[in-house]
């Protein structure tokens, strides 16, 4: 098993934009094409209206960019999950796991239950039904998952 690399969350940049926006297109876009739902722009427009330098954080692995994550307040109370992209190179080693670990940590030390979607037929939702996630709604395009509060 590959070891965990160094890894840490720092808040994002508005310069951070266009490499978060092109890691979606690396992450994605097989996915989306496969759901007939590839489009640059829109891509490009949807990680625009999600990206917050309030709420974004960019991974960095031994320094180097290497993926994001946003979580913001939902409006349905506790924490919404989106952007979350690791480079593909670092994928399947654990790091996903870890990062997904942390947040989850900071919302259950608030209280938080935690909502995210996923697109359909996504290897992401194996990871999260594993962190507690469960479906509440889905259609032929997205898979919306809620994490509950702990008690």
């Amino acid at each position: 098993m590959n070891s965990l690399p160094a890894w840490t969350l720092v808040p994002a940049a508005l310069a951070d934009l266009d490499r978060i926006t092109d890691l979606k297109g690396q992450v994605m876009r097989a996915d989306l094409e496969r759901l007939g739902r590839w489009d640059p722009d829109r891509s490009r427009r949807r990680v625009a209206d999600s990206f917050s330098t309030r709420w974004t954080s960019v991974l960095l692995v031994d320094g180097a960019f290497a993926g994001c994550v946003t979580v913001r307040p939902d409006e349905r109370g506790g924490r919404h999950l989106e952007l979350f992209y690791l480079s593909p190179h670092l994928q399947g080693r654990g790091l996903g796991t870890a990062v997904l670990r942390h947040l989850l940590a900071e919302a259950d030390a608030a209280g938080d239950p935690v909502h995210l979607v996923v697109l359909q037929g996504s290897a992401a939702r194996r990871l999260y039904e594993r962190h507690g996630f469960t479906v509440v709604h889905e259609d032929e395009i997205d898979v919306h998952l809620h994490r509950p509060a702990p008690r």
